[in-house]
């Protein structure tokens, strides 16, 4: 079965902690997590991208000149897309990107995530996550004790406004609470600082 260290605000170890086979404990799925890793960062996409097609150009009303005669390729416009200032061939438009992943796939994705996380001893258990005030400094020191400075993805059992504010100055700090868990911040992250009564609401909520 899977353990993790136990550390108090100070960095210390304090004691052990046994994680959840069917949580921290399965073989990763590879396919799973690519497909929901790709599948996230296809709905962040905003899909405003545009482009003018010939038929939005201005200009090129015309035939820019004879048909035969010339010596040249005959051309209909000056606004087709192989002239300068023409338009663009199969121009993009706006579009939206988001398309859905069956469950199951994204449950056993981000078990596997958390899996990862677990055999790479990158998961490290606080126990009681929480600042008396809103202080970045202080809690630059707290990550600095646990030697996590380095995109560390902190968990929480439900919003702790103290710790969000004091860690939202922070470049690659992300925050978020148990029970909003996705994989790409998981897979994203270097360590998985999580609190000890997140732990126990994420194996109660990923345990069926």
């Amino acid at each position: 079965m899977p353990k993790a260290t136990v550390y108090n605000m100070a960095g210390q170890q304090v004691g052990e902690i046994e994680l959840s086979q069917a949580i921290f404990g399965i073989e990763p799925n590879g396919a799973a997590l690519h497909e929901v890793v790709k599948n996230y960062l296809a709905n962040l996409r905003q899909g405003t991208q545009s482009a003018l097609t010939r038929a939005e150009v201005s200009g090129g009303g015309r035939k820019p000149y004879r048909q035969k005669g010339t010596g040249r390729a005959r051309q209909g416009s000056t606004r087709a897309p192989q002239w300068t200032h023409g338009g663009i061939a199969f121009a993009p438009k706006p579009r939206s990107y988001r398309y859905t992943v069956n469950k199951k796939v994204r449950r056993l994705a981000l078990l596997s995530a958390l899996s990862t996380k677990a055999a790479s001893g990158d998961i490290l258990v606080v126990d009681g996550l929480n600042m008396d005030n809103i202080k970045t400094k202080d809690f630059a020191a707290f990550l600095t004790a646990m030697g996590a400075e380095c995109k560390p993805l902190v968990v929480t059992p439900e919003v702790r406004e103290n710790v969000v504010k004091s860690a939202r100055n922070i470049p690659g700090v992300i925050t978020t609470t148990a029970k909003i868990l996705n994989v790409y911040d998981i897979l994203n992250a270097k360590q998985f600082i999580v609190d000890k009564e997140a732990l126990a609401v994420i194996e109660e909520v990923f345990a069926q």
